[in-house]
């Protein structure tokens, strides 16, 4: 990330599931934040939303197997992303994220694409794949 950070690279994308109710997590993006923010990056939040039903269905599926070994063992997976669902708050609460290029969306129904779509919508943003 630091390289990332101190490149001239058009920007950056990355997930983090984040766990609202420790302090340690906020710390964590914070120091993100500011790394980006003080070569110049500008910060965008994302928060995904997936009701349980559908995120435990997601790790069966056969990208996620593929590209992601952790959930191979689907019964272990499914043990593990609920415990982690119970023992952690894993959205935020509303007005929480103060940040003014914030948005949230509820991915449950919706398909990867799509969701990309309304991004681009919502904020403009370039979409590129490379």
């Amino acid at each position: 990330m630091e390289a990332v950070a101190k490149s001239d690279q058009y920007g950056m994308v990355f997930t983090y599931c984040w766990a609202f109710d420790q302090q340690s997590d906020w710390d964590w993006v914070k120091n993100k934040c500011h790394m980006f923010e003080q070569n110049g990056a500008e910060i965008i939040f994302i928060e995904f939303e997936a009701d349980t039903d559908e995120r435990i269905r997601r790790n069966t599926t056969p990208n996620r197997l593929l590209h992601k070994p952790s959930k191979r063992n689907v019964e272990d997976s499914e043990k593990r992303l609920l415990a982690v669902e119970k023992r952690y708050r894993l959205n935020s609460n509303e007005g929480e994220i103060t940040h003014d290029k914030y948005m949230r969306i509820n991915t449950t129904n919706l398909q990867s694409d799509k969701v990309a779509m309304m991004i681009k919508e919502k904020r403009n943003y370039p979409l590129s794949h490379g």
